[in-house]
């Protein structure tokens, strides 16, 4: 960025020096012989306009729209499992590109401080989830050190990582009774999500040296990631155990991460956007080759087939920030859905956390409709048995917003926030009567 300086109008006038104004030495008396013309009145420079303040940047709600709808996706594909939805929109490529996009403006400061603030955020939403989850399990029974694959004092140490989470949580594959409130299968769905917070931890970690690389060699650090997914995503080289899923998890999104410093730091908008569509479409296009030769055990889901699921998210985050139009207000019709957006995105850790155990919360919920008298016919069994995933769908939001109510508070105080129960965007009105002071407290 080129500084401008303001000069000011006004002349300077030249030194005198040793001959004066008038080109004479000083020593030579000069004689006056008429009346000495008045001296030219000078306006004084008038002064110059201050600059207007700058403005305080704030929130850019073009991503925090595609943060929200990252969000439900990510609620929907757990509910009803579609492994398509992975395609259509590849929600955790996007939201580890919105992090990296954030966590290079944050670069700006000191990088302790940054990561020091980054992790601070993350860990007390995430203890106030472990801590509900551990005692569900430790009350049905489970013993860490009794576990087959990581008995002993190894499973003690692991349960450091529902702490700070830089490997893999200890949890069973089955617990209670399949006839119970929950399905046996419920500690494993719960501690599903927190994969993701190990490679968010990973990356805000190696932020600094990833950032420091992309500003001496863009375009390697951009592309390292896909090439390190080609090596340990597809079998070349294997990594056991958990080691081997978060090295492969930090290469399969760092592409994606790193595509967060390329919107921030303004490279994508000096690729003519043709170019940069076209490439983002050839590298999707291969992804969706490669998946078709290389489908999971759900098919078309991306999330079994890493390199694809690599391929295609860094190209659609390509086109998604190619096209990014910073917004500071949601447009058109989509200004009604701006404090559900501000809700969500203020809410995004608990909401991330709490929503797979949400979801199987649902089930005794919607059991005991079951027993009410007018569902005794066969008929209205087989009509709630044929809707219950949408039932599913619509309880779960209900009781995200009571989760949110409940411990989403946490957040503001791992931000050094006040605490606040529904963060939407909506501000307190103040009476005007009487002035500020006349507004009474309830």
């Amino acid at each position: 960025m080129t500084r401008g300086y303001t000069t000011g109008t006004g002349t300077n006038p030249e030194p005198a020096g040793p001959y004066g104004t008038a080109g004479m030495p000083y020593a030579v008396p000069q004689q006056r012989t008429t009346e000495p013309a008045p001296e030219p009145v000078t306006e004084p420079a008038p002064e110059p306009a201050p600059a207007p303040a700058a403005k305080k940047p704030g929130r850019d709600r073009y991503l925090d729209l595609l943060r929200s709808i990252a969000l439900v996706r990510v609620v929907v594909y757990h509910l009803f499992g579609w492994a398509w939805l992975s395609v259509v929109f590849p929600s955790m490529g996007v939201m580890f590109a919105l992090a990296g996009s954030l966590m290079a403006r944050s670069l700006k400061r000191p990088a302790m401080g940054v990561i020091r603030g980054r992790v601070r955020r993350l860990l007390p939403p995430m203890w106030a989830f472990a801590a509900v989850v551990l005692v569900m399990m430790f009350m049905n029974g489970w013993n860490p050190t009794d576990d087959p694959n990581r008995g002993g004092t190894w499973g003690l140490v692991e349960l450091f990582n529902y702490i700070v989470p830089i490997g893999a949580p200890p949890y069973p594959w089955h617990i209670g009774s399949k006839s119970g409130l929950l399905e046996d299968t419920w500690a494993v769905q719960a501690a599903g999500p927190l994969w993701y917070l190990r490679a968010y931890l990973w990356f805000v970690i190696a932020s600094p040296l990833l950032l420091w690389l992309f500003r001496k060699a863009p375009w390697p650090t951009l592309l390292a990631p896909l090439g390190l997914t080609a090596i340990v995503g597809t079998g070349v080289v294997t990594i056991p155990g958990e080691t081997g899923n978060a090295v492969t998890d930090f290469a399969v999104y760092g592409g994606c991460w790193v595509l967060g410093f390329a919107h921030h730091e303004g490279l994508l908008k000096q690729i003519p956007r043709y170019v940069s569509v076209s490439c983002a479409s050839l590298i999707m296009a291969f992804g969706l080759w490669w998946a078709s030769n290389h489908l999971g055990p759900d098919g078309w889901d991306l999330n079994d087939i890493p390199l694809a699921q690599a391929t295609w998210s860094f190209g659609f985050v390509v086109i998604l920030l190619q096209y990014s139009p910073s917004w500071r207000e949601l447009p058109g019709r989509l200004a009604k859905w701006d404090k559900l957006v501000t809700l969500s995105n203020n809410r995004a850790v608990t909401i991330y956390l709490w929503h797979n155990l949400l979801i199987m919360a649902t089930v005794p919920i919607i059991d005991l409709a079951y027993q009410l008298p007018f569902m005794q016919s066969e008929r209205a069994v087989g009509a709630l048995d044929g809707a219950y995933t949408i039932w599913m769908f619509a309880l779960v939001w209900p009781l995200i917003g009571l989760m949110v109510l409940a411990v989403g508070w946490v957040e503001d105080l791992a931000a050094k926030r006040k605490p606040r129960l529904w963060p939407n965007g909506t501000k307190r009105s103040v009476g005007r009567r009487g002035g500020p002071g006349a507004a009474h407290r309830g």
